[in-house]
């Protein structure tokens, strides 16, 4: 076993910068795992207060310190998985992932003091757009924390095995389910910038409420979902039909006519941020699939919007 050298005698902890420098790996893990930053956070928290916990000694007995938080977080984040789909069946309304801003958008910490560096957020790529992280909810928590430590973050499955609980060849199984959940929910690849054209496009008609040019922006079975948290107004269940989701946001935008709608990237992709008096009061992230736009989230609960917002 390889143990830290170099600075057995300095006062300061050998292994703290190689362990520390795992906290954005870590981020990434959990956020992808448990769909919400905060939670996040709190699982690498409740991780480097376990390695702290050893003493030196069992410290310097663990081989690959990385591996050993990362099996830490993720068995954490299994249990929490659990525990959150108990929590979720009283939430009130529909459940939506925590919308992430760009990191060059950080505007507060989650106390509201300033921003962490940015290198500790989460890195957003495919893996994290909003459509991903929805379908992630209706995998049970092993096929989750199987599949992302797999095929997203490149674990064997004999390590995954050992983090779940299960076989390697039960893992390989529980990511091959996930992954075929993934593929038939995928929607068309759509350039970005025809995207952020559509969004743009739909930001103007729903701020003229033209339902016609939102109609025709819209996909047929098109669908909004919105999640209040029961701390502030949304629809408790998700809208469907392209006309019906038009007429909805138009009677969004009549009772609430001092609306602001700012372009902005959520979690990877374009989206909108909805501000009044300023204070953002919501965050949308939308799925098109080739020239339509299929699925809108809209997400309200400021409790999930404490990125996005200014003290």
């Amino acid at each position: 076993m390889t143990t830290p050298s170099g600075a057995g005698d300095s006062e300061l902890d050998p292994s703290l910068s190689a362990i520390m420098s795992e906290r954005r790996q870590l981020i990434n893990l959990a956020y992808r795992l448990l769909g919400s930053l905060a939670d996040a956070e709190d699982v690498v928290q409740e991780t480097y207060a376990r390695w702290y916990a050893m003493s030196r000694q069992q410290q310097q007995a663990i081989e690959s310190p990385g591996g050993w938080l990362t099996k830490v977080a993720g068995r954490i984040c299994l249990d929490l998985l659990g525990s959150a789909r108990v929590r979720r069946e009283s939430y009130v309304g529909e459940w939506i992932p925590e919308p992430l801003p760009d990191r060059t958008e950080w505007v507060s910490g989650r106390s509201g003091g300033a921003t962490a560096d940015p290198a500790d957020r989460v890195t957003l790529d495919e893996s994290i757009n909003m459509a991903f992280l929805v379908v992630l909810e209706s995998m049970t928590p092993a096929e989750r924390v199987a599949f992302i430590l797999h095929d997203v973050f490149r674990y064997s499955f004999t390590e995954v095995a050992e983090i779940v609980g299960r076989t390697p060849a039960a893992c390989r199984q529980l990511a091959s389910s996930a992954r075929r959940r993934v593929r038939a929910s995928q929607a068309p690849a759509t350039p970005a910038a025809r995207q952020a054209g559509i969004v743009r496009d739909f930001k103007q008609a729903w701020e003229a409420k033209d339902i016609d040019a939102l109609v025709g922006l819209l996909a047929s079975d098109a669908t909004a979902i919105g999640d209040g948290g029961g701390l502030v107004q949304a629809a408790l269940r998700p809208v469907e039909g392209g006309e019906q989701v038009a007429r909805y946001w138009v009677e969004v935008a009549g009772m609430a006519p001092d609306l602001t709608l700012l372009e902005r990237t959520v979690n990877g992709q374009p989206g909108l941020v909805v501000q009044q008096a300023g204070v953002t009061v919501a965050v949308l992230a939308f799925e098109i699939a080739g020239d339509r736009i299929k699925h809108i989230w809209g997400v309200r609960n400021p409790d999930k919007l404490r990125p996005w917002t200014t003290d």
